[in-house]
């Protein structure tokens, strides 16, 4: 067995919890695998549904980890100009073997630099921003391009979970958690795309995510205007 694996997840307030929680209940059933929750203090975090989380470690104390992860959120628009998180994410990514997200947390890899020049999935809704990080936006459920592993939207963090196990400690092991997860879904709707969702629940999702939207549309625009005047000094 190889030395005990180093993995760890970005928490933060407002955070969506199944982003983190769906591949934590695979990453976390790994042989030889330590995963660490960090934050910047060890209060709990709150997540957008009210779901308390125990951080275990500050963003200064975290361990060199072999995986980092960023989940999604409403919470990720004030980290896209967070120096503190930023600084945390750029110096773990510079030096992890995989460097992930899942849903949204895919903008904040874009808003770190790390996302420039590589396929990545996210969240429907926040697919065209992508762009402006210089990531080629990829819809798939788990997109792989060299060491960098991003999910869609939500659910897709579980098959990142399987996908990336699969990656760390081999196929048979991921397909054994796969099969104690009893992971086999069918959805009682077809709602779960824009493709197939009716247009009055597509509608209705749009106007609830609006004002959200344009916040994070707004903190892009800032965090991808940073970037490019560090390119250019």
């Amino acid at each position: 067995m190889d030395r005990e694996l180093q993995i760890g997840f970005l928490l933060f307030p407002n955070l969506t919890q199944l982003d983190l929680t769906g591949p934590y209940e695979v990453l976390g059933r790994l042989p030889e695998a330590k995963v660490h929750l960090a934050w910047k203090t060890l209060d709990p975090v709150i997540s957008d549904t009210g779901m308390a989380i125990l951080p275990d470690t500050t963003l200064e104390d975290c361990p060199p980890l072999d995986l980092l992860c960023i989940p999604g959120g409403p919470g990720v628009n004030p980290l896209l100009n967070d120096e503190a998180v930023l600084a945390f994410v750029k110096r773990q990514g510079a030096q992890a073997k995989y460097v992930t997200s899942v849903c949204t947390g895919a903008l904040v890899l874009g808003a770190a630099g790390l996302l420039d020049g590589y396929k990545a999935a996210t969240h429907w809704a926040s697919m065209h921003f992508l762009e402006k990080f210089g990531a080629t936006a990829t819809n798939a459920r788990v997109v792989i391009d060299r060491n960098r592993i991003t999910g869609g939207g939500v659910t897709a963090g579980i098959d990142f979970g399987l996908v990336v196990g699969a990656q760390l400690r081999g196929e048979l092991t991921a397909q054994r958690i796969q099969l104690y997860l009893e992971y086999n879904p069918e959805p009682p709707f077809r709602s779960g795309s824009p493709d197939t969702a009716p247009g009055e629940v597509l509608s209705a999702f749009k106007d609830a995510a609006k004002v959200m939207l344009e916040e994070r549309a707004e903190a892009v625009a800032r965090a991808s205007a940073r970037l490019s005047l560090g390119a250019d000094g």
